[in-house]
């Protein structure tokens, strides 16, 4: 077992060591395309890039693996493996979509926001492999927290073409102009990323709903009821709420443009606060995830 833990903490760090070089070359490849003869046309350093991010996330998975087969169970019971898994799942989920749509353009984003995160909780929140809590002891934990990872590899996509759709935004308007916002114009229009980022959301809306009767049930069968207003429960239903109201106003009340990608991004900003927090900083019983 101490092997197989070395071998995923060596993986992470490979990991990490790759994503870091992705994002320069994604950084490079916007660089250039505010020169006006690379600005319509992929470099060879934005498909460098996309080389250095599939083969870190190959060695990504390796990382979660050996740590779920090291511990004998699915490796998310504390903040450490979440985020080594939903790291994982957000830059499967950006490659995943280029079978749907090229979205190498926010390349940097997905793959700078993954190094940050793996980071920050392999730095700060590593743990060795311990037994888990009673309360964990149980299916639920697979499912509720896979379908949780899932939402937030989505939302983060999202959040990354909201933030994308703004800057297009601004630079369509005639508010960021000059060589350094050129780029821009390697970009769908912002019409046109603000669909995609709805689409997005509404997948990751659905598997968070799935977050929410799966904790529930979760809850009733290792506490006793199904809801507690437990600090952690609310927040991921304040965050159902939020894009919640994300898709309905937008749906129904033509909530369009800028203001509907400030709400996506406000709302992704209530998941990481859910994460980061509330995990850290507030008591209930879901203590354990800050392990």
């Amino acid at each position: 077992m101490e092997n197989l833990v070395a071998y995923s903490l060596l993986a992470t760090y490979s990991t990490m060591a790759l994503y870091t070089l992705a994002f320069v070359l994604f950084t490079v490849d916007l660089a250039l395309r505010a020169d006006t003869e690379a600005g319509q046309k992929p470099t060879r350093w934005l498909r460098s890039a996309m080389a250095l991010l599939i083969l870190g996330w190959v060695l990504h998975g390796v990382a979660t693996v050996t740590r779920g087969i090291a511990a004998a169970r699915v490796p998310w019971a504390n903040m450490f493996e979440f985020g080594l898994t939903a790291t994982f799942v957000l830059v499967g989920v950006f490659l995943g979509v280029q079978f749907w749509r090229d979205l190498r353009f926010v390349g940097a984003f997905v793959s700078g926001l993954a190094l940050l995160a793996l980071g920050i909780v392999t730095v700060n929140f590593y743990v060795d492999v311990v037994p888990l809590p009673p309360a964990l002891q149980s299916v639920w934990l697979v499912i509720h927290v896979c379908v949780a990872v899932l939402g937030t590899g989505f939302f983060a996509t999202g959040a990354a073409i909201s933030a994308a759709q703004i800057f297009q935004e601004l630079h369509e308007e005639k508010r960021l102009s000059g060589r350094n916002w050129a780029f821009l114009r390697a970009f769908p229009e912002a019409t046109v990323l603000e669909t995609l980022a709805y689409r997005i959301n509404v997948i990751g809306f659905v598997f968070w709903t799935f977050t929410l009767v799966a904790g529930a049930i979760w809850a009733e069968r290792a506490w006793g009821r199904y809801w507690g207003w437990d600090t952690k429960e609310v927040w991921t239903f304040i965050i159902w709420i939020l894009f919640a109201a994300y898709i309905h106003s937008r749906a129904t009340r033509g909530w369009r443009g800028r203001s509907a990608a400030i709400l996506s991004l406000v709302a992704f900003g209530a998941v990481i606060f859910n994460y980061t927090i509330v995990n850290l900083f507030f008591k209930g019983l879901h203590v354990y995830s800050g392990l």
